[in-house]
């Protein structure tokens, strides 16, 4: 017996529910098949989804049926021997719940069952056994959150080869509800972490009302700890957004500063993804322009970090323990203006005292407002871009911070000329952290996906004029 037939995949009206043909070689003493072949399912749109755990199912008689489960994990099944009917019915949260797909499966077949689809199985031969991959490990726990569909529904209607009052069948499965009764499994959830910093409080506002997005302040999961990692149900999740940083960088260049920037930039962020890897999540970290040294004057993804001080030293250790992360966006930014203090709501403090700051007139950069991270980072997520690493900074021409302070304060109705332009050189102080001289970022990529920043300048006049009394 020479191969069957090539490896196909068909799709059916259930998102994310794949049938394959699976080749299958023989002759005189049998067959063999690969059962599964992680390479080559995904080049066929099956994802990795990182199985766990092997079961296998033994049937014996002909008749025997099984379901309708839904699991709160993915699911590859295949058969072994003997023939199949398998019913799959959507029972996620969604315009789809309640839909159904059916087919006759042999050893040549193959099916990728997602999270919440419900599957059930008639066997149409005697001595069936099936194997399945899981990406989860069964627990009683886990059991807990099934959702369950009666076999025999009559919405939904299932059309099974061998009538249910001649099938074999358990009497839990005989209990399970009509789909009237079934209360929809719900997607997989999204945790914020540093919900309570600058662009945290950005994200809780961009999410705000989604009810699949949890958020959680350094009260609530210090990423530098353990004990959250440990108590925490990832199976509930499908990604983590990381918004928590240490952000002081002349503090970094202190022993007590560098101590604390090392263990929460690059520590706890090798702790994140080790999480992100062992639980299949999508991982999103935030980054920055000091990872660069600051000599190219515009900064691509690809550009190789060269970190001035201690604060970006960090970042990008924090950075390559992402990166490793399979599912991962590095969403990098640079000069954030957010909630709280800022160099923007300093000079329009200045400006309304009528003080005469001295600014630096040579660093070049765009104001990234944090509102806009927080736009991009949901983009990304929603929007199946490729998994890397993304530059987002607000559009517009470079400024330097002198030229941003005279902008500010000509927005409060100050005079501008009261901003007094220096160099980094006369500016520095004993203590002050070296900074990049060119923080430009090039946003080709992230404009490649559909996301396109608003202007620096538009976003900086809507921001002064909320801050600034009227």
């Amino acid at each position: 017996m020479e191969q069957a037939r090539g490896l196909k995949t068909k799709t059916t009206p259930i998102p994310g529910l794949v049938l394959l043909e699976l080749p299958v070689h023989g002759d005189d003493r049998g067959w063999f098949k690969e059962n599964w072949h992680r390479s080559k399912m995904m080049a066929l749109g099956v994802p990795d989804f990182g199985p766990v755990q092997n079961n296998i199912s033994f049937n014996s008689l002909r008749g025997t049926t099984r379901g309708i489960h839904a699991e709160p994990w993915d699911k590859f099944v295949s058969l072994a021997s003997g023939r199949i009917f398998g019913a799959w019915v959507d029972l996620r949260d969604g315009p789809t719940f309640g839909t159904l797909f059916h087919a006759e499966m042999t050893p040549e077949d193959a099916v990728f069952v997602p999270r919440g689809v419900g599957n059930a199985f008639q066997t149409l031969e005697d001595g069936t056994a099936y194997t399945y991959l899981v990406n989860d490990h069964w627990s009683l726990d886990a059991q807990a959150e099934y959702t369950f569909l009666n076999v025999g529904d009559h919405d939904v209607a299932v059309p099974w080869p061998i009538p249910l009052d001649r099938a074999i069948l358990s009497p839990q499965d005989r209990g399970h509800p009509a789909l009237s009764d079934v209360t929809p499994m719900q997607a997989r959830r999204t945790l914020v972490l540093g919900a309570d910093g600058q662009l945290g409080r950005a994200l809780r506002q961009e999410f705000q009302g989604d009810p699949t997005v949890d958020f959680a302040g350094r009260a609530d999961f210090d990423i530098t700890a353990e004990e959250p990692y440990r108590s925490t149900e990832w199976r509930k999740y499908s990604a983590i957004i990381n918004a928590a940083a240490f952000t002081a960088v002349d503090a970094a260049e202190t022993a007590e500063g560098r101590a604390a920037a090392w263990r929460i930039n690059a520590g706890a962020v090798a702790r994140l993804a080790r999480t992100a890897v062992e639980h299949s999540l999508t991982l999103v970290h935030v980054s920055s322009d000091y990872v660069f040294d600051g000599t190219a004057p515009v900064h691509q993804e690809e550009e190789a970090p060269s970190p001035l001080g201690v604060y970006g030293q960090t970042k990008a250790a924090g950075d390559a323990a992402v990166a490793a992360v399979p599912r991962h966006y590095i969403v990098r930014s640079s000069w954030v203006v957010g909630a709280g203090r800022n160099f923007v709501r300093t000079m329009a403090a200045l400006a309304a005292q009528g003080a005469t700051p001295a600014v630096v007139d040579d660093q070049w950069g765009r104001l990234t407002f944090a509102s806009d991270i927080a736009a991009g980072i949901r983009h990304l997520l929603t929007g199946n871009s490729p998994y890397g690493t993304y530059n987002i900074s607000n559009e517009g021409e470079p400024q330097t911070w002198a030229a941003i302070a005279q902008d500010v304060y000509r927005l409060c109705g100050a005079d501008p000329g009261k901003v007094s332009p220096i160099s980094t050189a006369e500016y520095a102080k004993p203590g002050t952290a070296p900074r990049p001289r060119s923080s430009v970022l090039d946003l080709s990529k992230i404009k490649d996906t559909g996301f396109s920043p608003p202007p620096a300048h538009s976003r900086l006049e809507a921001y002064v004029l909320s801050e600034t009394p009227s």
